[in-house]
């Protein structure tokens, strides 16, 4: 668990002062919806909790870092093994919705960490985040609902596992409200 609750510190220092939906309320959100999924699982949960933790560490809107070097130093700094730092990377690589759009990850922890990620893309978080993300990024409001029917709505079908669709299921139909009476006010 220490290096868990390290992995948590270092996150926590990475997105310091992060407000576009991808700080650490997001990694930690994460972290939180894939270890209940891992729970339904049979899968390494350290693995799926590091992937977790360490998911956007080098997301490419975020940091100018070449083959995962956030990610890599933290765990090679820690002692984790090569091939467990391998099995954490291909998780990692596997969550980006814009990279792996129709791609299963191989693995059931990268599974996981993929649903996890997508799970906070949809619901009232993830209304809250295109926002966020939107503004941050000198989008309009009509661009960032433009997001919703470009990917958004797309990621309930998606997911890899029976438990991600449970949770995603009210979620999804959350934001089918939210645009029911977006397009209510603004006719």
């Amino acid at each position: 668990m220490e290096l868990i609750d390290e992995a948590i510190a270092f996150a926590q220092a990475l997105f310091s002062g992060n407000a576009d939906g991808h700080g650490f309320d997001h990694t930690f959100r994460v972290y939180k919806n894939a270890m209940r999924i891992a729970d339904t699982e049979q899968c390494d949960r350290q693995i799926v909790a590091l992937a977790a933790l360490l998911h956007d560490a080098d997301d490419y809107k975020l940091f100018d870092t070449a083959d995962n070097a956030n990610a890599r130093r933290f765990l090679k700094e820690h002692g984790v093994a090569r091939e467990q730092t391998e099995r954490i990377i291909a998780a990692i690589n596997s969550v980006s919705f814009s990279k792996n759009r129709d791609r299963k990850p191989e693995m059931i922890e990268g599974q996981i960490v993929q649903d996890a990620d997508r799970l906070d893309a949809i619901g009232a978080v993830g209304i809250a985040r295109t926002f966020a993300f939107g503004g941050r990024h000198g989008r309009n409001l009509e661009s960032s609902i433009a997001h919703f029917h470009e990917k958004l709505l797309l990621l309930k079908d998606m997911l890899n596992t029976e438990t991600a669709r449970e949770i995603a299921a009210e979620r999804h139909d959350f934001m089918l409200q939210f645009l029911k009476h977006w397009h209510e006010e603004t006719e």
